[in-house]
């Protein structure tokens, strides 16, 4: 599930580097011992040399060179090391033993030792407790002053900051400047666990006068620091029987008993996905089941996980151990070896169906077995302490894909799709053959529709990459249109789930100071705190539906064109229109946006309308502009997407123009096409979202190809396939007037709203078509002038025995005294011609009269 990519290996990229420069009587024990990783990526090691000395060394990732740093004359401990930016101080923190090298640690020295070139050392603290260190990575500031800052971290409880002023003496020395007059500040007192976080340069600590804080302090480039955020916290006690105080990426300790049984915790922020998890666990006991717990700070809640393990899965005299938590951004990852991997969704949890839980064999990532000591590094990165191993982490496409296969659990299938769509973000290799999936399995399971949720999944992807403040209200799921949510979906068998509310998070720092991440977070949390006061925030799409059925009745029944009241409507239909991307039109092989789908358009720009009228309840900072363009990109991107489907369908089943032509039978590809076009259409319609233009007109071509006349016409019935007027004309000139065609003309004239029906019955070159028109003209010119018929000829009509079939005489006496007033009834079309009306009503008069046969 995980693929890990090595990046750095002690046996390759420092044993090898010493053997080359170094002679061999020189080298002593090659067993490199990782003992931090700055922020900078380079990772500082330590091993024993043939003479009784301790070296420590530097490897840089970006040249994959070694660096000495320096070397001890006699073999020491070294539980903590850190170099700072400029490579000129190292911090190191001695371990010091009578019993041995491996036994618990009674006191410690920590030194700062110039190293540009080697020169002074000082001692920072002599105590008997452990001490870690770390120097500070500032970004540039623009100060002529030479200085570095370094965190000093005891086991008592506090943390202080050193500001140490260096100078440079003969050109190139690198020298503290007072070093006895050092400046120190408190940063932090009274903790229980404490954690760096070298990418963002900040320090998180947990207090516990009387219940549980979590704390963060930021520092600034300007060498100053501040304490920016509080959260109150219900949890376990921290500490083990075995130490006071636990460290978290304070470098590693090859020297302290390993045996660890208190609360392991790990705080991860994101500023891509704007989010702060606080995991914790207590030791796992095989025979009991595994618990964690995630917080969830930027959505205001927790979740407990509680897994059952199997039993006697483990030897009985295995150590307790800890699951590992791994930070992906969108995910965290928790993996417990030979057991399980549970990858949670930091973005959506309102249904455990959009986490991913894995057990077994595919759970199982073989790099990270049972019994190693591994731990997460920022950076994706997981560094395997004792084996001397770092990796980056991501999850592996092709698994994911397999994930999609039968006979897995609907669940898993929904959370592997929403993985590959929302977080992977596919590129064009992954998209194919998610919708080549999506065509070999093309009916709808049980508990979700996939091409409804391939829409909104990948709309929702596309519009929170355009604004972060979308996330709570735009839908990302085909799951929550349903009136109950499936069985399958809102729970994993072996998993049990408790949520809980987190208590109020402070924001401290000063307003000038929060920029960046905790800008964007505290915005986060406001929000979070209006939405949980707002009844369904996030938009649905049934809110269409009942608009879209009336204006939907109107348009079949009305002749005219749209009222007053849409012309809003139609505007936002043309900008929509006018964003699909036609780049390379005429490559495109899909006749889509090629004619005026009326439909179509109408239920575009509703969309637009409503989805508008949503986000200025709920966003109305962002401003009209900005949600005008954010809505008409939505619609843009929503039938680019459809149209996109179709593309790589229609180059897959390798279809050509000749499939527009009806007068020819459809093959196996043509239906393959039909059934997907189908699919998508119910998929669309049971979300009530617009196709693009043409769709409809397209589906009834290849319909009318592959369907039996009378499944055809059935469809037609039902609603599935639509009498447009292209496809209508289409038919009547491009079919012969054979017993079948003719017969099939016949039906489906019958089914055509009136206004359509006339204007379709002029295309037709057929007898009855001829009479139709006829009888319709006359029609139209006898009710324009009724009104001002002398009272003779209504005498005269009266007395007639076939009212509905006038005598030619009285026909011929009306046509000639009104033909110069009456007017064509049939807009833009040529004038009928009057001797053809007069040869075909005598021809009707002569039927009815009995004096022919038809």
């Amino acid at each position: 599930m995980l693929r890990l990519n090595p990046t750095f290996d002690a046996q390759k990229d420092v044993v090898a580097s010493i053997l080359a420069k170094e002679e061999r009587a020189n080298i002593g024990v090659l067993e490199p011992r990782i003992l931090s990783v700055e922020k900078d990526g380079g990772v500082v090691y330590s091993w024993r040399g043939a003479t009784g000395t301790t070296r420590i060394g530097k490897y840089d990732p970006h040249s994959t060179e070694n660096k000495l740093l320096y070397t001890f004359d006699k073999q020491v401990c070294v539980s903590s090391c850190s170099l700072n930016k400029e490579e000129t101080l190292l911090a190191v923190s001695l371990s010091q033993s009578t019993h041995g090298a491996f036994k618990p640690v009674s006191k410690c020295l920590t030194l700062l030792i110039e190293i540009h070139p080697i020169n002074n050392t000082k001692v920072l603290k002599a105590v008997d407790c452990r001490v870690k260190v770390q120097f500070l990575y500032p970004k540039t500031c623009r100060t002529t002053l030479l200085e570095s800052h370094l965190l000093l971290a005891a086991e008592d409880g506090y943390v202080d900051q050193y500001h140490i002023t260096l100078t440079r003496q003969e050109g190139y020395r690198v020298v503290m400047q007072s070093p006895e007059r050092l400046s120190r500040e408190r940063v932090a007192e009274d903790f229980s666990w404490v954690q760096w976080d070298s990418d963002t340069q900040r320090l998180f600590y947990l207090t516990a006068r009387e219940k549980h804080t979590l704390k963060c302090v930021q520092f600034y480039p300007d060498r100053n620091f501040e304490t920016v955020f509080e959260l109150p916290l219900e949890m376990p006690s921290v500490s083990s029987v075995t130490s006071s105080v636990r460290f978290v990426n304070f470098g590693y300790d090859h020297y302290q008993d390993s045996k660890d049984e208190g609360l392991r915790i790990e705080v991860f922020t994101s500023i891509t996905e704007r989010t702060m998890c606080v995991c914790y666990s207590p030791p796992v006991q095989w025979h009991k089941d595994a618990t964690y717990t995630i917080a969830f700070v930027h959505r205001g809640c927790s979740k407990t996980f509680t897994v059952s393990l199997e039993k006697g899965s483990a030897p009985a005299n295995l150590p307790t151990v800890h699951p590992i938590f791994i930070h992906l951004d969108y995910y965290i990852v928790v993996y417990l070896a030979d057991h399980f991997l549970h990858l949670i969704n930091c973005r959506q949890q309102d249904l455990l169906c959009y986490s991913l839980f894995l057990s077994g064999a595919d759970g199982h990532i073989g790099a990270l077995g049972l019994g190693r000591e591994v731990v997460s590094v920022s950076g994706s990165r997981l560094l395997d302490v004792r084996a001397g191993t770092m990796y980056t982490m991501e999850l592996n496409p092709d698994f994911l894909l397999e994930l999609l296969s039968a006979g897995r659990p609907e669940a898993q299938r929904l959370a592997a799709l929403h993985c590959m769509l929302v977080y992977l973000q596919p590129n064009p290799v992954m998209e194919l053959k998610i919708i080549n999936w999506i065509s070999e399995n093309i009916m709808s399971f049980d508990a979700f529709d996939q091409i409804q949720e391939f829409i909104l999944a990948s709309l929702y992807r596309i519009s929170y990459q355009q604004c972060v403040s979308l996330d709570k209200l735009l839908p990302y799921s085909c799951v929550f249109e349903k009136k109950e949510l499936p069985v399958a979906l809102t729970a994993i068998p072996g998993v049990k789930c408790t949520p809980e509310l987190l208590g109020q998070s402070i924001m401290k720092g000063k307003p000038k100071s929060l920029q960046g991440y905790w800008e964007e977070l505290q915005l986060i949390l406001e929000r979070m705190r209006y939405f949980e006061g707002v009844p369904s925030p996030r938009f649905r799409t049934s809110l269409i539906k009942e608009d879209w059925d009336r204006f939907q009745a109107a348009m079949n029944s009305e002749k005219e064109k749209s009222p007053h009241c849409h012309r809003q409507i139609e505007e936002n239909t043309k900008k929509v229109l006018s964003m699909v991307d036609t780049w390379r039109l005429d490559k495109r092989v899909v006749p889509l946006f090629q004619e005026e789908d009326q439909q179509q358009r109408m239920l575009v720009g509703l969309m637009v309308d409503k989805l508008r009228e949503h986000l200025n309840k709920h966003l109305s900072r962002l401003g009209k502009k900005k949600i005008d363009l954010l809505v008409v990109n939505y619609a843009a991107k929503l039938l680019e997407l459809v149209w996109h489907v179709l593309e790589l369908m229609w180059q897959k089943l390798k279809l050509g123009p000749w499939v527009l032509c009806i007068q020819e039978k459809g093959s196996s590809e043509e239906w393959a096409m039909l059934h997907v076009m189908f699919r998508i259409l119910e998929a669309t319609k049971g979300l009530c979202l617009p196709l693009p233009p043409g769709y409809s007109t397209l589906l009834s071509v290849l319909g009318v190809r592959c369907l039996p006349q009378y499944t055809f016409l059935q469809y037609v019935d039902h609603g599935l396939l639509q009498l447009t007027e292209p496809f209508v004309s289409r038919l009547m000139t491009d079919l012969d007037n054979s017993d079948a065609n003719e017969q099939l003309k016949f039906s489906i004239l019958k089914r055509l709203p009136e206004h359509m029906e006339q204007k379709v019955c002029q295309q037709w070159d057929h007898p009855i078509t001829s009479a139709c028109i006829s009888r319709e003209y006359v029609r139209t010119l006898l009710e324009k002038n009724s009104e001002n018929r002398d009272s003779a000829l209504l005498d005269y009509g009266k007395s007639c025995s076939y009212p509905d079939f006038l005598p030619l005489n009285y026909l011929t006496k009306i046509l000639w005294n009104r033909e110069e007033q009456a007017q064509n009834p049939f807009e833009e079309q040529e004038n009928v011609d009057v001797r053809f009306v007069e040869e075909t009503a005598l021809k009707q008069t002569q039927i009815q009269l009995g004096f022919e046969d038809k």
